[in-house]
């Protein structure tokens, strides 16, 4: 059930097909998948054979296929779709106008003739085929996993993604180095007698992957709507006057937490209007020190001595 809701599925009822006409009989979108995207443009449509749709697999993993059947086509609909070798089967994320506008905010490269192309609505023995598919990525991890410790090699393998038709499957794992896996794939193909892809992912997407509770008592963002990770560095935390207490600052993955740079931008357009914070003052105490700054309240604190130690006074910013 797990990776049936990796891959957006909230409920197993979504799996069934209606015998007569093979459509859907539910949607496959809903509040539970965090591959979910919003199509802000849906009102305003006026096809209803979309030429491009945007498709989700499993976990992070979403591509552009073409329409070329031209098939009706609507978000949460499950189709199959070309692949490399036979089909796949995903979930329409995106259809419509609003898949070049996402093509271009994903910096895709490439002509649009060059998109794999869209076979059909994937039919009961499809769908059948890939849950038969799915229920076999859990016992393949754990077992590819004992074949990686066999032959020493200083990996994880952290998560198999089979392709909907069962003749390839991806194995993600994790290294903290280059690693030679030539002959852990020899393995894998004559143990399972399919194609083999491997992936790296990072730490951030393992711990999504696991899923959590963070320090604030909600639900890991990684595990729940974060799908691009981007690099924070401990210049977001000096920024937002936050202790540089590397417990603190690290989530489950042990890197700094994506949290950090949710208000970033805000913290540096509010600095832009402060005083330079090297500019010291000259107070009846003695000459005084900046320390800290509360960006929210416009208050800058200062101390008589540079290091601290003292009584911090409150200054305005208009009176600095």
């Amino acid at each position: 059930m797990e990776s049936l809701k990796a891959r957006g599925c909230c409920k197993e009822k979504h799996l069934e097909v209606n015998d007569e006409n093979l459509e859907r009989v539910d949607s496959y979108f809903g509040s539970c998948s965090k591959l979910e995207s919003y199509d802000w443009l849906r009102e305003v449509s006026d096809r209803d054979i979309p030429e491009v749709v945007e498709v989700r697999f499993k976990n992070t993993r979403k591509g552009f296929y073409r329409n070329v059947n031209e098939l009706r086509l609507k978000r949460g609909d499950v189709i199959a779709v070309e692949a490399s070798p036979g089909h796949d089967i995903g979930i329409i994320s995106l259809a419509g106008e609003i898949v070049e506008k996402q093509r271009q905010r994903t910096k895709y490269q490439g002509d649009r003739e060059e998109l794999k192309k869209v076979y059909r609505k994937a039919k009961q023995v499809d769908i059948d085929k890939w849950k038969d598919a799915i229920n076999k990525e859990e016992d393949t991890m754990l077992r590819s996993r004992k074949m990686a410790a066999d032959l020493r090699l200083n990996m994880k393998i952290g998560d198999v993604e089979y392709q909907g038709d069962g003749t390839k499957a991806i194995f993600y794992y994790i290294a903290d180095e280059r690693v030679d896996f030539r002959e852990l794939i020899k393995v894998l193909a004559e143990s399972f007698r399919i194609r083999i892809e491997m992936r790296q992912i990072g730490a951030r997407q393992e711990a999504g992957r696991i899923g959590g509770i963070g320090t604030c008592g909600r639900e890991l963002c990684c595990s729940t709507f974060v799908t691009n990770f981007v690099s924070v560095s401990t210049h977001s935390a000096r920024v937002q006057e936050v202790a540089l207490n590397p417990q603190k600052l690290a989530g489950q993955c042990g890197k700094l937490k994506c949290c950090l740079n949710y208000e970033l931008a805000g913290y540096e357009d509010a600095r832009k209007q402060f005083p330079d914070t090297g500019t010291n003052l000259k107070l009846k105490q003695g000459e005084a020190y900046h320390l800290k700054t509360d960006v929210y309240r416009g208050i800058m604190w200062y101390g008589t001595t540079e290091g601290g130690g003292q009584a911090l006074i409150p200054v305005p910013t208009e009176r600095v």
